[in-house]
């Protein structure tokens, strides 16, 4: 019962922060969607099979066989992620803005002294970085009446032998977690009392994956591009997180209120190889395929939390009590992410518009922890991302149309499924149907030798998280869920010079 717990609360996907490394740290940085240059985003990154712009090194990196000329081109981008939640009926919502350059790019179209425009034509060369994936946001949830506790957690732990320095030392150190010599078992207030109390959680993420890359397209023919590329990427993670509990009603004897904070910061790079081609069989068919290699990260987490306490005594005195581990935690570890393919195709429509469609084939459940930094090997997480996780295709489509040879109109939309089985462990998984949708719309100018590009991006996903970990034994009651509603809204612009 204890390890079918532990498993389902990990399963929840729980924005809280813990120190071991498990299959919620593979799947964060195994999942993501290619920001690029505004031309890209505003045609929902459809790519694959088009070419010439370098947010396609990224999908296939045979599109940098397309580029006719050398290209230079950079990517501002301001957005406001906004989640709203609703936990025991009550709901809140919590926005953060962010600036950032999703790209920055350039690319060198080196001819050869073919002139039968057949054989190798080109041998172009592109050098900069996309950005993945963006964790920048904030939430907040906050419910009352709650019947279960965080000490929970805690005093279950306790109770089977689980001690840790971060979790339950603190716990006992600021006078929540309670022995009981007479029944030699661990108890605490909350759950003396029947519960009954409020509860707040708040979640400030921060940081970024950046793909810095090498890239080598060939144009054959003006009908097969061939392009291969090295990456280098490069993961900033940052997480805290305060969760509070306090007695509102007033009508939980000693217990006043708690706060735990917890704090995780992941740094670290990792290195992979795409391989890809495009096929042109008329000059209104574009057809593309590419492999991506797993990304192979060496990563450092560092994990820090502190507990406080506010209780009255039977003399009614009160004491506040604030704790911090004597150490901070620090972990040096491996990961590698899954295999990607992707399949691409694009129509030409009169010279005037196109329309893209890229569909990407991802296993979650074959990503991979490796290496611990003291030896350890995780057999059991690797068995767990198994278990959890399944194989997706995200679907990425495309259009854009010339009002005139200067001005282009673009759309798109995204869609990228859940990563979880709707089973595991003999459990459903909540957040089975938790899919990414994202909308986008752009336009573009061309004139000469520059261009510029603007796009506007918005996604959604609906997610169901608990605010704590389950108890580890079956004497305690199953944390409620809060729904977390993420709308993102991202507005990019690409200068580029030819």
């Amino acid at each position: 019962m204890k390890r079918f717990l532990t498993i389902i609360t990990i399963i929840m996907l729980v924005p809280y922060v813990n120190q071991a490394q498990d299959l919620a740290d593979a799947l964060r940085y195994s999942s993501y969607q290619v920001q690029g240059t505004a031309r890209s985003g505003g045609m929902g990154n459809a790519f694959g099979a088009l070419g010439a712009d370098f947010t396609s090194v990224s999908i296939n990196p045979a599109g940098v066989g397309l580029y006719r000329s050398g290209e230079l081109s950079f990517t501002p981008t301001f957005g406001q992620t906004l989640v709203k939640s609703n936990y025991l009926g009550t709901s809140m919502e919590d926005s953060k803005y962010n600036f950032s350059f999703s790209n920055l790019s350039y690319v060198a179209a080196i001819n050869t002294s073919n002139r039968s425009e057949t054989g190798l034509i080109s041998l172009n060369v592109g050098i900069g970085f996309n950005r993945l994936k963006d964790f920048n946001s904030t939430m907040l949830a906050e419910g009352h009446n709650a019947q279960s506790s965080f000490l929970d957690y805690v005093t279950s732990n306790a109770n089977v032998g689980n001690w840790s320095d971060y979790y339950e030392q603190l716990a006992w150190d600021t006078d929540l977690l309670i022995f009981d010599e007479n029944n030699n078992e661990y108890w605490h207030d909350i759950q003396d009392a029947g519960y009954g109390q409020s509860q707040q959680k708040s979640i400030s993420k921060q940081g970024a994956v950046d793909e810095f890359s090498l890239a080598l397209g060939m144009n054959f023919n003006h009908k097969l591009y061939l392009g291969a590329s090295v990456g280098i990427v490069d993961v900033y993670y940052k997480e805290s997180s305060q969760l509070k509990e306090w007695d509102r009603n007033n009508n939980i004897p000693y217990f006043n209120e708690m706060s735990f904070d917890s704090y995780l910061r992941t740094s670290g790079t990792g290195y992979n190889m795409k391989i890809g081609v495009i096929f042109k069989p008329t000059n209104e068919i574009r057809l593309g395929a590419a492999i991506h290699t797993p990304t192979f990260y060496n990563l450092h987490d560092v994990f820090d939390t502190e507990m406080t306490s506010f209780i009255t005594y039977t003399d009614n005195t009160s004491e506040r009590y604030e704790k911090q581990p004597e150490y901070i935690s620090e972990y040096d570890y491996d990961l590698e992410t899954p295999l990607r393919a992707t399949f691409s195709g694009a129509f030409i429509i009169a010279k005037k518009g196109l329309v893209s469609m890229d569909y990407e084939i991802v296993n979650y459940g074959s990503a991979n922890l490796r290496r611990g930094g003291d030896g350890y090997n995780f057999v059991e997480e690797n068995q767990e991302i198994t278990d959890a996780y399944r194989a997706v295709g995200n679907l990425r489509l495309g259009g854009e149309y010339k009002l005139t040879d200067a001005v282009s109109l673009r759309a798109g939309y995204e869609l990228y499924p859940s990563a979880y089985n709707s089973n595991a462990f003999g459990a459903s998984q909540p957040n089975a149907d938790a899919n990414l949708n994202v909308y986008s719309a752009g336009l573009g100018y061309r004139q000469g030798g520059f261009f510029f590009d603007v796009a506007y991006r918005h996604s959604v996903i609906e997610e169901f998280d608990s605010l704590y970990p389950a108890p580890v034994t079956n004497d305690f009651p199953t944390p409620e869920m809060a729904s977390f509603n993420s709308l993102r809204n991202r507005v990019m612009f690409t200068l580029g010079f030819r």
